[in-house]
């Protein structure tokens, strides 16, 4: 700024771009493009020098006393930022500070929330509508109308702006609010005319301020405080929250992703309409363009996200493309090389991603990641282009999603990471695909070899979605008995069962059989693998009876037509033994289980994946045989081998884990089993669940040993626990969950509760004669232990 004359000039100049010049009795206050020059009369600049705000003065768009969360932090920083000024010459730059980020993260909010705290302390407070230069002209023409309403009323609108420009030259000690800058560099000639007051700016536009101002980039709510801003709004401040209210608004709260906005917008509807938030979390991608009570329609989230996208595709309609195909993948670290496809070259790539990371509608992440907000993606997937139309970038999503699957041949892959980094992509795609949508052939591979991928990685019980959509896809293109469509059926079956569904599982198994059978002949070697998985699934379910002919069968039928030490033939061989051990014949389950591992050593190797499974299951049968001398080592040394040859957490490892802590546990060794168990269960619940049937063995297994160890109050509501969901999952007659009704009893007794051991011990009982039969090994010990809870009780029953 030059304040007086130019040297050999005849009056005040300006010159260059957007600059400004004020002098004698004109001022010089505002140019455009070009430098134009503002010439205000010196009656105008007399009343600019003497005018004063009156106490208070200011034009905030509302009222600070709504619900404000989760933001005292920031509001500090923000004060601290603005007062930190210094008497050097880039004043204006300390005391400016810019806020950006997502549409509806509450920048417009806190920048209101700062004004409100802190009006007292400034001369005036001036808040700007900033999308363009236009608006912030109309903006401060208003301060001069409201300054100085008598010369104002006669003027135009950049008269009136150059004088409000001189006017808080004058007088210093002002804050000037620029809400929603589109373009940093508009903002460039008021810093540098204004430099006596505080300027604070909001933005969607994270890139360009690094020359104009320090930013502050402002984050999500967290957990706590999202829940408490949604329910405060939905329920009322002195709502006390049912725990059910609680699950339902903390998963509300995460699929709005924490955004202010989106969760005072789902608050209000709440609130108006009296619907759950269950049934809100359904109608999400709908409900985001509603505007309840107290809602301005044009600041709701699909609104607001509206003129983003279309200020984007002006820039970069590319960058408009990839986002809408993002919409269907998993919301973080979507791998550039992903998105490669998509675009004609890397070039064209980081300039559609620039544009959409300078609007905030993404983030980048690390390893050359991308993450885009979940809310986004769901406002992006409900919105349709008419009612033919394909949903926008579905197409897209799916030809990058398998164009990036690793070639069969890439054995590296699993190990790289590749696997690791696209399996969230496809099950977002098969998560959200539309109602009504058709998968495609190529999509429909996609998920095949995904489910492939997971089941050679014992991962199989996370496959029934994918597995079910390639059946579907089968059954339609194919026909409902195609050979390729019997293997998916019996794909699906398999995932049924890994996942712990035998109601689902055993009556897919027996169709698929039956259809095998019918059209593939009863020795070919497909029909023989799902007899097998059928007996396996009957074996689970604890039905000997079914479970043990069908094996014999299938074992005899193996070895005529595929020879006695083929794979298939040593599967079954193997199941067949284990079945044995179930139905409490070790007589005939050991010498099995050995020439199955001897076999399998010789054919397929000693660290096959077959082989060491056996291994594991013929040291668990030493366990039951009492020869621990012999279990424990090999125990040990067929654990050795998984972590070595599958990982850690491999469910393989986890139970060969299991059964040594077992085994310790046997061994009478609690220091060597407690720990070994509880580092299982937490792998398990990790890597299959808290629910899964492996995680819930486990699970009573620890409550034994604690018992074991006499710490009956560990023990108990453990058994407890782990009672209430076998019950919920298995059914409340199933093997698993009769063995924990059964170890529960037992606590109680050992307890000295007879009151709840006997009727425990006497519905054990019932049930364990009714499906495992009354001669069954663990029918017979609960008798026993029911006898002895009799006796100690005084009767004379058992």
């Amino acid at each position: 700024m030059t304040d007086g004359l130019v040297p050999g000039a005849g009056g005040p100049q300006a010159t260059g771009q957007r600059s400004v010049a004020v002098g004698g009795d004109v001022g010089v206050a505002i140019t455009g493009d070009g430098a134009r020059v503002v010439m205000l009369p010196a009656e105008a600049v007399r009343w600019a020098r003497e005018v004063e705000a009156p106490p208070g003065a200011g034009n905030l768009p509302g009222s600070a006393s709504g619900v404000f969360v989760g933001r005292e932090d920031e509001l500090a920083t923000l004060r601290r930022l603005l007062t930190a000024e210094g008497e050097a010459a880039v004043t204006q730059g300390s005391g400016t500070r810019a806020i950006h980020g997502l549409g509806g993260i509450g920048k417009s909010t806190l920048a209101l929330h700062y004004a409100h705290a802190h009006r007292h302390a400034y001369t005036l407070v001036w808040w700007i509508n900033a999308t363009s230069t236009e608006q912030v002209v109309a903006g401060l023409a208003a301060l001069a109308t409201r300054l100085c309403p008598q010369w104002a009323a006669s003027a135009g609108t950049r008269e009136r702006a150059a004088w409000a420009i001189l006017w808080l030259q004058w007088h210093p000690g002002w804050l000037l609010v620029f809400d929603n800058v589109e373009d940093p560099a508009d903002l460039r000639h008021y810093l540098g005319t204004l430099p006596d007051g505080h300027h604070l700016a909001t933005s969607r536009i994270a890139t360009g301020w690094h020359t104009i101002a320090p930013t502050m980039p402002l984050g999500l709510l967290d957990d706590d405080t999202a829940v408490a801003l949604l329910c405060s709004l939905a329920f009322g401040p002195d709502h006390v929250l049912t725990p059910a209210q609680r699950r339902d608004a903390t998963a509300l709260a995460t699929e709005l992703g924490h955004l202010p906005l989106a969760l005072e917008q789902a608050g209000a509807y709440l609130f108006e309409t009296g619907i759950t938030l269950a049934d809100y979390r359904v109608m999400l991608g709908q409900v985001m363009n509603a505007a309840a009570g107290g809602i301005d329609p044009e600041r709701t989230i699909a609104r607001i996200w509206r003129h983003t996208l279309t200020a984007i595709e002006r820039r970069d309609p590319q960058a408009i493309t990839l986002l809408h195909a993002m919409a269907w993948l998993a919301p973080g670290d979507i791998p550039r090389t992903l998105l490669a496809p998509l675009c004609p070259g890397p070039l064209r790539l980081g300039e559609a991603l620039g544009a959409l990371h300078a609007y905030n509608m993404i983030a980048f992440t690390g390893h050359q990641g991308v993450s885009v907000h979940r809310l986004v993606q769901a406002v992006l997937r409900s919105h349709r282009t008419g009612d033919s139309a394909a949903p926008r970038g579905r197409y897209e999503a799916e030809r990058a999603v398998h164009q990036a699957l690793p070639p069969e041949s890439d054995t590296e892959a699993a190990h790289t990471g590749r696997w690791q980094r696209l399996i969230p992509h496809v099950m977002a795609l098969l998560e959200t695909t539309p109602p009504g949508h058709p998968t495609s052939s190529d999509t429909s591979a996609t998920y095949n070899a995904t489910a492939q991928h997971l089941f050679l990685q014992g991962r199989d019980y996370q496959t029934p979605g994918l597995r079910k959509a390639v059946l579907a896809h089968n059954a339609r293109a194919l026909g409902d008995t195609h050979p390729e469509t019997l293997t998916s059926r019996h794909n699906l079956a398999h995932a049924y069962r890994e996942a712990g569904d035998l109601e689902r599982a055993i009556p897919l198994f027996e169709t698929t059989l039956a259809q095998r059978v019918e059209t593939q002949g009863d020795a070919l070697p497909a029909t023989l693998v799902t007899r097998n998985q059928l007996a396996v699934s009957y074996l689970e379910a604890g039905d000997l009876e079914r479970a043990i002919p069908l094996f014999e069968t299938t074992l005899a039928q193996q070895v005529r037509t595929l020879g006695d030490t083929h794979p298939d033939t040593l599967t079954t061989r193997h199941s067949l033994a284990h079945a044995y051990r179930e139905a409490g014949d070790l007589e005939r389950a050991i010498p099995l289980f050995e020439t199955t591992l001897t076999q399998s050593e010789q054919t397929q190797g000693d660290t096959h994946s077959h082989t060491l499974i056996t291994r594991n299951q013929l040291a668990a049968s030493y366990v039951e045989a009492g020869d621990l001398e012999r279990a424990i080592p090999l125990f040990e040394t067929t654990l050795a081998q998984q972590v070595r040859t599958l990982g850690d957490t491999h469910p393989d490892t986890l139970t060969t884990r299991h059964n040594l802590a077992h085994a310790h546990r046997e061994a009478g060794d609690m220091e060597r089993a407690i720990p070994l168990f509880e580092t299982t269960l937490a792998q398990q619940v990790r890597t299959l669940g808290d629910t899964h049937r492996h995680t819930l063995i486990t699970r009573n297994q620890l409550a034994a040993s604690y018992q074991r160890a006499g710490d009956l109050e560990r023990a108990i509501p453990l058994f407890e626990t782990t009672l209430d969901q076998q019950v919920r999952t298995l059914g409340d007659t199933h093997p698993d969950t009769l063995t924990t009704r059964h170890n529960l009893a037992y606590a109680h007794r050992e307890a000295g509760d007879l009151e709840r051991a006997i009727p425990l011990f006497e519905t054990t009982l019932a049930q364990s004669e009714r499906v495992l039969g009354k001669t069954h090994p663990h029918t017979v010990i609960t008798r026993n232990q029911l006898a002895f809870s009799y006796r100690e009780a005084g009767t004379a029953q058992g």
